[in-house]
């Protein structure tokens, strides 16, 4: 397998997970890690083995011989840090949200594109081990033609613990998780012609909104679909985080991805259940080891793409047209009205 080198520039919350399941990937070789607050960097790369840490990532450019970086700050940083790296010929893997607006994500895009190098979004949802399923299902034909679903995450676990910068976005949900299940109904069923949306904010200490309701209507006869995200912190009977539930109905049956990673298929034949858990590692936190899970997939397809000159699923391009649907959906809520992506 061929051997790629590659920084990581940002060392929160997310990079220790990040970084452990790069080490899952044959190849792919961590040769420092980059983040602003210098100790932070350094602490992470001590602890994980790594030989060098950075506080500007243009002395890791000069430093270091890179075939890629993975970015893993937040989103207001990625625009600056993905045109260095193309800048310096470095292709670069971005966490999402690509960026905090429409305008600088296509301008990102265009950057890579005019340096000629790769530009690839993390977006690790769709690879989690029940979705990936959900879409085995669909693509065997086992419910015949869909033409309702509904997408949901809605969970009162305290996400704002790990991740108190998310206080701070002025937009939060449908950039943090919308991003997520808006990608997830574009894999499943193609193109939105339509969004139409509604949000609130629920907790009284944050800025942006923390519950949204998407409805998309999709190219060419798809099923409508029915995005449900939310952090309103609510008492729920059973908490499921992070698991993402599935309801699809089909002219031929119906398909439920249910509590406790349950996926249960019902034809005229009747009801088949079967668990879907994901590959257990023993770096994951216990509460996100499904998503954690999903990173090592993630990673192998972006790594693949390197190493070969191809793309993989969730490069830059194909990103833009989820976050088309982001912005539309955004639009939509301020407007009361159904909106077309990218109008």
């Amino acid at each position: 397998m061929k051997t790629l080198r590659f920084a990581a520039i940002g060392a929160g919350f997310w990079a220790r997970y990040q970084l452990a399941a790069w080490r899952e990937v044959e190849g792919a070789e961590c040769a420092a890690v980059c983040d602003r607050h210098v100790a932070r960097a350094q602490a992470l790369a001590r602890d994980l083995g790594i030989t060098a840490a950075y506080g500007d990532p243009e002395e890791l450019f000069r430093k270091e011989r890179l075939d890629f970086v993975d970015i893993i700050t937040t989103m207001e940083s990625h625009g600056p840090l993905v045109r260095l790296a193309a800048s310096r010929g470095v292709g670069a893997i971005c966490q999402k949200p690509m960026a905090p607006t429409l305008e600088e994500a296509e301008g990102m895009v265009a950057a890579c594109r005019k340096a000629g190098v790769p530009f690839f979004v993390h977006e690790n949802w769709r690879w989690q081990t029940p979705l990936r399923e959900v879409k085995k299902v669909l693509d065997s034909g086992r419910i015949g033609r869909p033409f309702r679903a509904r997408i949901t995450m809605v969970s009162g676990f305290p996400v704002f613990v790990n991740q108190p910068n998310l206080r701070e976005d002025e937009r939060f949900i449908l950039l943090d998780m919308g991003t997520h299940l808006l990608d997830l109904a574009r894999f499943y069923f193609g193109e939105a012609e339509s969004v139409y949306c509604r949000t609130a904010r629920v907790h009284p200490d944050i800025r942006g909104e923390d519950v949204a309701t998407v409805v998309l209507a999709m190219h060419g006869g798809a099923p409508a679909v029915i995005c449900e995200m939310g952090y309103p912190g609510s008492f729920l009977e059973r908490e499921c985080f992070p698991e993402t539930l599935i309801f699809i109905e089909g002219e031929q049956g119906s398909l439920e991805l249910a509590p406790d990673l349950w996926l249960r298929v019902t034809t005229a034949e009747g009801t088949h259940a079967r668990r879907c858990p994901p590959p257990s590692y023993p770096w994951a936190n216990p509460d996100y080891a499904i998503v954690h899970s999903s990173l090592v997939d993630c990673h192998r397809d972006l790594f693949r793409a390197l190493a070969e000159d191809t793309l993989p699923e969730t490069h830059g391009e194909d990103n833009l047209k989820t976050l088309r649907l982001v912005f539309a959906a955004y639009e939509s809520a301020e407007r009361g009205e159904a909106r077309k992506p990218g109008q």
